[in-house]
C-alpha cells in the first residue's frame, strides 16, 4: 500500500498538481466544501429541517459580527429562524448530489451512444449524431426546463414534491449527454482502426467485448475531464432551475432554492440570506471548474 502511494505521489500527474498553485488551492477549497456538505449531519451546529429546534423569535438574526447578532448563529438566520450556516451545508449537499448523479447518468448514456455510434457507423451513427446536434442547438437550461415541465404536467400536483429530485436529475442528465456522445464517438472512430482492435476481430472477440474491454478504456481520458467540468455546469443548472421555482422543494432546499428565498429579502436589509448561499455556490463551481481546467491541461501536455 505504501509503495502504491509512493508511486502515485511521484507520478507525473501528482507532480503537475504539486507545482500548480491554482490546482492545489482549488483542491483544498473543494475538499473543505465536500467535507462540510457530505458531513453536514455532524459538522452543522443545527438541523435546519428539525422543526422542534427552530425558534421564530430568532428569525432574521444578522451574522454574529453585526449588531444584534447571536453567537449561536454564525451567519445569521433566515425568515423562519433557521441557522443559515447549517442550511448552507445541507443545501450544498443537495446541490452536489444532484450534480454528481446527473453527470453520472449523462456520462453513462453518452458513452454508450458514442461507442455504438462511432463503432457501428452508417445510418445509426448519422441518426444519433443528428439527434445530438439538434439538442445541442438549444441551451441546456431550456432542455431541462422542457423535460421538467412535461413531467410535472403528466404527474398529479400532490406528487411533485416526491418526484422533484429524480425529475431534476433526469432533466439535467438528458440535457447533457450529447457532449459525451460526441467526444466518445470521435475517439472511437480513431481507436476502432487501431491494430489491437483489428487483432481482436480476427481472433473472434465479439463487438460488445471489443467496445467495453478494448475501446472504452482508451477513450475515458477526455470523458473524465469533460465530466469534471460538467459537474460545475450541472450544479449551476440545478441552481438556476431552483431559483426559477422548478427545482427541489423548500423542505429540502439546495443552494439555488436558498438564493431564491433570500432574494425576497435582499433589498429589505437582510442581505445575508441570499449573499452567503451565492458565495458558497460561486466557491463550489469555481473550484470544480479550476480543477477541471488543470486536469485537462495536465492530461494533454500539448496544450501547455
Amino acid at each position: 500500500m505504501s509503495s502504491f502511494l509512493s508511486k502515485s505521489w511521484d507520478s507525473d500527474l501528482a507532480y503537475a498538481w504539486r507545482t500548480s498553485g491554482v490546482a492545489m488551492a482549488a483542491s483544498i477549497t473543494l475538499l473543505l466544501l465536500l467535507i462540510g456538505a457530505l458531513g453536514a449531519t455532524w459538522v452543522a451546529p443545527h438541523n435546519p429541517f428539525d422543526l422542534a429546534t427552530i425558534n421564530l423569535i430568532d428569525a432574521l438574526t444578522p451574522p454574529v459580527w453585526m449588531e444584534g447578532g447571536n453567537p449561536l448563529y454564525l451567519l445569521g438566520t433566515d425568515s423562519q429562524g433557521r441557522d443559515l450556516y447549517s442550511s448552507l451545508l445541507y443545501g450544498m449537499r443537495v446541490s452536489l448530489l444532484i450534480g454528481l448523479a446527473s453527470v453520472a447518468i449523462a456520462m453513462l448514456i453518452g458513452i454508450i451512444l458514442g461507442l455504438v455510434s462511432g463503432y457501428v457507423g452508417g445510418r445509426l451513427d448519422a441518426f444519433i449524431m443528428r439527434v445530438a446536434d439538434v439538442q445541442l442547438s438549444f441551451p441546456a437550461i431550456l432542455i431541462a426546463l422542457l423535460i421538467d415541465g412535461v413531467v410535472r404536467a403528466a404527474v398529479p400536483s400532490d406528487l411533485h414534491a416526491n418526484i422533484a429530485f429524480p425529475v431534476l436529475v433526469g432533466a439535467i442528465a438528458l440535457a447533457g449527454w450529447p457532449q459525451y456522445a460526441r467526444t466518445v464517438r470521435g475517439s472511437t472512430l480513431v481507436e476502432k482502426n487501431r491494430e489491437y482492435v483489428q487483432a481482436a476481430r480476427v481472433t473472434g472477440v465479439s463487438s460488445v467485448s471489443i467496445l467495453f474491454q478494448h475501446v472504452l478504456p482508451n477513450v475515458l481520458g477526455p470523458v473524465l475531464v469533460l465530466a469534471t467540468v460538467h459537474v460545475a455546469t450541472a450544479i449551476i443548472t440545478e441552481a438556476t432551475l431552483s431559483f426559477l421555482g422548478v427545482g427541489v422543494p423548500p423542505t429540502s432546499p439546495s443552494l439555488g432554492t436558498l438564493i431564491r428565498v433570500g432574494n425576497d429579502f435582499l433589498f429589505s436589509g437582510e442581505w445575508w440570506i441570499t449573499i452567503f448561499p451565492g458565495v458558497a455556490l460561486v466557491l463550489l463551481v469555481l473550484s470544480v471548474n479550476l480543477l477541471g481546467d488543470w486536469l485537462r491541461d495536465a492530461l494533454n501536455p500539448r496544450l501547455n
